[in-house]
């Protein structure tokens, strides 16, 4: 019998993304593509980058969200995170210029003409420096707005190497519950996750040793940032020079994103010329999840302001 169900009564839309790979620079970058409720108008194009240590997969919340008002949502793992490539030349390549090279050749390999850019942490810092246009000048006018989630163009010297600390010696763990443990704790600045999205944030970002241990799921020698590098995240020279509307998220609690930096930014940049949004983020450090209705909403907001 053929079903008389009306459509105010059909279940909501609910996204699922695809796993895809694209070859940038020589390398092969995996991302999840996250395409729009069928039917709806399409809103545009979301890249969504994760911070230093993590994956794509923490945008999964963010973009089923976007994904369901209208929106694709490209989630990139970054060279040496994840399902993407490790890089061959750890000191060259392991740094924001290169980060942004890899971002340019995603762009093209998926054809996009203008897309807009939300970046945790390390996202937001490559979304800066591709949107200013001085690295890679053909980026600038391809990015529509910026979403810095607890990410600024100076950060805290003592954050700084708090996060040195964990992420250039990556633990082991003889089972994934205990890697779970850690990830619970060094992540707890990121807010409220309940505990099936912890037991997900851990499955995402977790990789087998050759001794059968397992680890956070990227290269160590992405470390090399830091080390081989000065101040590679100094970059007010790009922030300076962005021209498109900005929307700072900075958890209340941030040790990375100081309240002066903050403030400094209001008065420079896109700051001086209004195109700068301001939110403090309640109940978070460094750096706010996107995983609740309150995150989605800032974020949608400043999309529609592009």
């Amino acid at each position: 019998m053929a079903s008389t169900a009306s459509p105010s009564s059909a279940s909501p839309f609910v996204a699922v993304p695809d796993s895809r790979y694209a070859h940038c620079s020589g390398y092969e970058i995996h991302y999840m593509d996250w395409q729009p409720a069928p039917g709806a108008e399409p809103a545009g194009t979301v890249i969504a980058w994760h911070g230093l240590a993590r994956t794509g997969r923490d945008m999964d919340a963010l973009a089923q969200f976007l994904a369901g008002q209208g929106w694709r949502v490209v989630c990139p793992d970054t060279l040496g995170r994840g399902l993407s490539q490790w890089s061959r030349a750890p000191r060259e390549e392991y740094r924001l210029s290169f980060y942004a090279r890899i971002a340019r050749g995603l762009f093209d390999a998926l054809g996009l003409e203008r897309a807009h850019w939300v970046g945790t942490s390390m996202g937001g810092a490559i979304g800066t420096v591709c949107a200013s246009g001085l690295f890679e000048p053909s980026l600038r006018a391809r990015i529509a707005t910026l979403v810095l989630n607890d990410n600024a163009p100076q950060l805290a010297e003592s954050a700084l190497a708090r996060i040195k600390a964990y992420a250039g010696e990556p633990p082991a763990f003889d089972t994934v519950g205990e890697l779970e443990a850690f990830f619970r704790q060094a992540y707890r600045p990121y807010g409220w996750l309940g505990e099936a999205e912890w037991r997900k944030l851990t499955e995402t970002s977790v990789r087998r040793l050759p001794d059968g241990r397992v680890t956070p799921h990227y290269d160590p020698a992405m470390i090399e940032q830091f080390t081989a590098h000065d101040d590679d995240y100094g970059i007010w020279p790009h922030y300076d020079a962005l021209e498109i509307p900005v929307l700072l998220l900075r958890g209340v609690d941030s040790d990375l994103v100081l309240p002066e930096v903050a403030r400094e930014m209001t008065t420079r940049g896109p700051g001086a010329r209004g195109l700068l949004h301001w939110q403090e983020v309640p109940g978070c450090g460094h750096a706010p999840a996107l995983n609740v209705p309150a995150h989605w909403q800032w974020v949608l907001e400043h999309l529609q302001r592009g």
